[in-house]
């Protein structure tokens, strides 16, 4: 199993501090954003390397982390070609572009790399192989704004996604999807023909949305809690939740696995 990680995003929002220099490797205390994620997945058996998906603007600060990284899984890095917001390919496109560049035909893990967990992916590849379909990952949500800025599921009473809506008016339930997936290898020839079918490629959930039409997805209820780093003031709460190291944006820490906490099964 391969994990994908789409960072290939310019975090406008988080401008000056991103403005030459990646928010997935933004120091939160004694860790980065991204290797915070990279620790807990890595421990995972099932995967056999990751894959950071980036633009051009930001390649060599992923490459200079991936060459520090305490992984014991290899770290690849591509580059997306793109220098600017306005040109990005968007999160669909870039995870084709790492199927083709790397040649995948493996079941694969998605996520952002902008969010810190308190809770580890084991038990979501757990309920992957369980479930032998691909698998989403939802949070109960009670507001009806968050509701109406995110993907939203209808499922069964076996956890079987029936349909899913972006950004609804009216969502048909309480089931947000954050930006975590587990796709099945017999899912890839859908999902590299999504866009010959109508896929929207900017965000990552589009996919998710086209495939539930196609093939069979499943849900799986976010043990723990999420925090989504979206902007400065975001990032300031995160500072003060996580840690109180001051990042800068001309260094990183590479990955410590001392100092990152999860609460592993």
């Amino acid at each position: 199993m391969k994990n994908i990680v789409i960072a290939a995003g310019y975090a406008t929002r988080l401008y000056p501090l991103t403005e030459n220099f990646p928010k997935p490797l933004l120091n939160i205390g004694e860790a980065t954003i991204l290797g915070r994620l990279i620790d807990d997945i890595d421990r995972i058996d099932d995967i056999n390397e990751h894959i950071i998906v980036t633009n051009h603007k930001f390649a060599h600060h992923f490459e200079e982390w991936a060459g520090q990284a305490n992984a014991s899984k290899p770290i690849r890095v591509i580059d997306d070609g793109t220098e600017t917001n306005e040109t990005r390919l968007g999160a669909v496109r870039d995870l084709l572009l790492a199927l083709d560049v790397c040649r995948i035909e493996e079941d694969i893990l998605v996520i952002a790399a902008d969010n810190i967990l308190d809770f580890s992916f084991k038990g979501f590849v757990e309920e992957f192989k369980k479930k032998s379909t691909s698998l989403i990952m939802c949070h109960y949500e009670p507001s009806l704004k968050a509701l109406q800025r995110t993907g939203v599921i209808e499922v069964d009473t076996n956890g079987k996604v029936l349909q899913m809506q972006e950004k609804p008016e009216m969502p048909v339930s309480h089931w947000a999807v954050p930006p975590f997936y587990l796709y099945s290898r017999h899912d890839l020839p859908l999902i590299k023909e999504c866009l010959q079918h109508g896929c929207q490629f900017d965000a990552p959930g589009n996919l998710a949305h086209y495939l539930c039409d196609v093939t069979t997805l499943h849900a799986w209820e976010m043990p723990g809690k999420r925090f989504d780093i979206g902007s400065l003031d975001s990032y300031r709460e995160a500072q003060e939740m996580f840690g109180k190291t001051e990042p800068s944006p001309d260094t990183f820490t590479p990955l410590a696995k001392k100092n990152v906490s999860f609460t592993l099964p």
